[in-house]
């Protein structure tokens, strides 16, 4: 009989972070590899940000923290949500985590039984599914394809849900595609939400001003007010304000909700880090003046990878609303063979073989639950990327 929980046999460890781990392993055998897997900004965290962290450990704030965090904190994303999203939410009806990722875990640990239905669009972020079944919650995944623009349609919400239906999860811009959700589209989700009052709303904005050409970025709870008391918006200062390491998500909502999330972060980390908070509360009161400069380099990035990537043989890469990510098809290349003789049959394929011919780290689309895919995260340097691109351009040309 196995010490270890039968739960474990659910989930599997996030391909992302697995991608990332290998390519670093291989840097450290001495191979020349550009990693393209890991979600994270190269920018570095702006200096008035670091500075509010530092004062804050001179005025002693290293003590702990309301579970729910710091009011000042709770304050800055009240009046952050108000100034950007239309959200009035009082600090009672907001809850900070260790990251995003904390929150949706604890909020997912707190309302599903076992057969809860948990709507998740596909492709989807790697987590949502395997927290959802940690919760013993059911993922109900609804395929998105590339000519819908990797979004979820009126129609197939309405026919994915059921008397057990109890989330629709909403990533826009999303990760892995990059795919974002106009006023138009997610006006015409609300009207079917509104059909099914047992349906709640987690919307998961954490690429909110990541956003390209224009695009205008909209919460579901902003676009109908009527699903305000039973949606959960969530976000967080990882990408936007490069602090993935600060681990700082937070959410707003209805107040049983979030006295639920906080019971669960109780009896877990208690709250995040307080030298986390008081850098949280200067990024969202402070200069936003970084974020659009930082966008229109992710833009320029983008705009440099998907034109790179339509030129190698095999491969079709959509251009997307937001995030830093692209979400290429590797179909042409399904059934061709490699120089030694393997046959590519999956985008899982493409990607192993990729790594080990040209020292490029991606992440397959299976992991995302769409294929035949592949995600690049173009949080990097365009020189590195054009490098990849090129790798990549010469790894497919060399496919028979």
């Amino acid at each position: 009989m196995s010490f270890l929980a039968s739960r474990l046999s659910l989930i599997k460890p996030s391909p992302t972070i697995a991608v990332t781990t290998k390519a670093a392993e291989l840097k450290a055998q001495g191979r020349d590899v550009i990693g393209l897997g890991a979600g994270e900004p190269d920018f570095d965290t702006p200096d008035n940000i670091k500075a509010a962290a530092k004062a804050a450990m001179d005025r002693g704030e290293t003590k702990y923290t309301a579970v729910a965090g710091t009011l000042a904190l709770r304050k800055a994303i009240a009046a952050k949500f108000k100034r950007e999203n239309g959200l009035e939410y009082t600090p009672e009806q907001i809850t900070v985590g260790c990251g995003g990722k904390q929150v949706i875990y604890n909020a997912l640990m707190a309302t599903l039984n076992p057969g809860d239905e948990v709507i998740i669009p596909a492709p989807y972020w790697v987590s949502y599914p395997d927290i959802t079944l940690m919760a013993e919650g059911t993922p109900v995944f609804v395929s998105c394809p590339e000519e819908q623009g990797f979004k979820l349609s009126p129609a197939d919400l309405e026919k994915a849900i059921t008397p057990k239906t109890k989330w629709l999860i909403l990533n826009s811009p999303s990760n892995p595609s990059g795919a974002a959700y106009s006023y138009a589209e997610l006006k015409a989700l609300t009207e079917v939400l509104l059909r099914h009052p047992h349906v709640w709303v987690m919307s998961d904005d954490i690429y909110e001003h990541l956003i390209y050409d224009g695009f205008k970025f909209y919460s579901p709870a902003q676009v109908e007010p009527k699903l305000y008391d039973r949606t959960l918006t969530i976000n967080g200062l990882a990408k936007a304000y490069a602090m993935t390491g600060w681990r700082v998500g937070y959410a707003g909502g209805p107040k049983e909700i979030i006295n639920a999330i906080n019971k669960i972060q109780s009896q877990s980390t208690t709250h995040t880090s307080s030298i986390s908070q008081a850098a949280g509360v200067e990024a969202l009161n402070g200069t936003q003046d970084f974020i659009p400069k930082n966008a229109a380099v992710f833009k320029a990035r983008r705009d440099l990878v998907v034109k790179l990537l339509n030129e190698c043989k095999g491969i079709t890469c959509k251009t997307p609303e937001g995030a830093f990510y692209v979400y290429p098809s590797c179909a042409g290349t399904i059934g061709k063979k490699t120089p030694d003789g393997k046959v590519i049959k999956t985008d899982g394929d493409f990607v192993t073989a990729l790594l080990e011919a040209e020292g490029v780290a991606v992440v397959q689309g299976e992991a995302f639950g769409l294929s035949p895919y592949f995600r690049i995260s173009y949080a990097t340097s365009a020189e590195a990327l054009t490098e990849a691109c090129k790798r990549i351009q010469h790894f497919c040309d060399s496919l028979a």
